[in-house]
């Protein structure tokens, strides 16, 4: 089993004081909208990897990569990315990580002018680029997608009515092709209620804003097994 940490949007402030609720963890996950250098202090303090995907109050992240000697380049010029040394942004791609296939995708519906942020259009384009990595990569090694992580919620699946907060519609198909074990978002702040779990056929969608811990068994939606663990 792997424990995991999920994050989202609110900064936890009992974890920015005391991370001995999360000792143990071995992976994080953040779904977007959170300062980077609280998610640095976690996976710092935490000593666990970290992988997060960009939510629309985050910076423009386009555009970034990594050269084969190993540095920074965005444009072709050395850069200095924003995120935290050693965490892997999987915005549009599949990572295997601490024994999960995570696959990402990032923003939300656009409703204003600004980064990470998708017609419903381009968003249908995205997850059909990000389902064809995830076929290439279970035809290579029969492994398919853990977990799914995203900073909206599906589109109907514990979103809201306005255009700030409306869901993405090609999560839902995306879940179905790939069918995760889970698929995480952000994105809809709950204001201290607990929010509860729903479904996309087998998938469970689950919104972590401030901070979910849990248990998954890796081995894709097949054979995933799901309990949750919460932090005191």
């Amino acid at each position: 089993m792997v424990r995991v940490l999920a994050v989202s949007d609110e900064v936890d402030g009992a974890l920015r004081t005391d991370l001995r609720p999360a000792r143990g963890v071995d992976l994080i996950l953040a779904c977007g909208d959170l300062p980077f250098d609280y998610l640095d202090y976690l996976a710092s303090g935490l000593d666990r990897p970290l992988v997060f995907v960009p939510g629309n109050h985050d910076p423009d992240l386009s555009g970034y990569r990594i050269s084969r000697a190993g540095l920074v380049l965005r444009a072709g010029l050395p850069a200095t990315q924003p995120w935290p040394d050693g965490a892997a942004n999987a915005d549009g791609r599949v990572l295997d990580v601490a024994g999960l296939r995570v696959a990402g995708l990032g923003g939300s519906p656009r409703y204003r002018e600004g980064p990470n942020q998708y017609t419903q259009r381009q968003f249908a384009r995205r997850s059909r680029r990000l389902a064809r990595a995830a076929r290439w990569r279970r035809l290579r090694d029969g492994a398919g997608v853990d977990v799914l992580l995203t900073h909206a919620p599906p589109r109907g699946i514990g979103d809201r009515d306005d255009p700030a907060h409306q869901g993405v519609a090609a999560l839902i198909e995306l879940a179905r092709r790939l069918r995760p074990t889970l698929l995480l978002h952000g994105h809809i702040h709950p204001y201290g209620a607990l929010t509860p779990d729903a479904r996309i056929e087998n998938t469970i969608v689950r919104n972590v804003v401030g901070r979910r811990i849990f248990d998954i068994r890796p081995g894709g939606a097949d054979v995933g097994v799901y309990t949750e663990e919460r932090g005191p």
